[in-house]
């Protein structure tokens, strides 16, 4: 049986869910005459193998409410934005939605990690009418949520499936190029912004 057990469908209930209240509002921005909050939703529930994976790693008990309490991605949602600024909208968006709450955020724009990834965190607790892994109805799910611009974006999938060749000959080479290749696209991010704000000026 799935780590997740008996929740997994209400998962994937509660990944569309999410989904249709995050395009629901986009279209309510642009029906107002402004500029849509992104450009690409991409949602998923984690891989049962690969919660089971993570809960092995964190050193976590391999059970149902490790998977769904514990570790907070088991739903995940990425969007991918044209600009720096429409990042901020949409966390802006996401705190004052009156179906989520924001429990944690990271930012990784402001702060990149080591090798260069940028990207900007939010974990949310979503209310759902059925019960969570706890007995609680309505219940209670994390959903992480993932801010880029498509520049980071790109840059994080390239590294993502550079990282799982293991027969790369010169790895820190590679390292270095990416990093330094992340810092371009973050300073290309930078100038696309300012040409935005001119253009708004103007």
């Amino acid at each position: 049986m799935s780590i997740y057990g008996q929740y997994a469908d209400d998962l994937a209930n509660v990944l569309t869910d999410v989904e249709q209240k995050i395009k629901q509002r986009n279209q309510a921005v642009v029906a107002a005459h402004q500029p849509k909050l992104y450009e690409h939703l991409i949602g998923r529930v984690k891989e049962p193998l690969s919660m089971v994976e993570k809960c092995q790693r964190k050193h976590y008990p391999v059970t149902t409410e490790s998977a769904l309490r514990r570790c907070h991605d088991a739903v995940g949602v990425r969007l991918v934005c044209n600009f720096i600024s429409d990042i901020s909208r949409c966390r802006a968006e996401f705190a004052r939605a009156p179906w989520c709450t924001i429990v944690k955020e990271k930012d990784y724009i402001t702060n990149a990690k080591p090798n260069g990834y940028r990207s900007y965190h939010l974990i949310l607790d979503v209310q759902e009418p059925f019960a969570d892994v706890t007995g609680q109805q309505p219940g209670h799910f994390f959903v992480e949520v993932q801010l880029r611009t498509i520049a980071m974006d790109s840059w994080a999938s390239l590294e993502h499936e550079l990282k799982y060749k293991h027969d790369i000959k010169d790895p820190e080479r590679i390292g270095r190029e990416l990093k330094r290749c992340a810092d371009q696209l973050a300073s290309c991010d930078v100038q696309m912004q300012t040409i935005r704000q001119l253009i708004q000026e103007g």
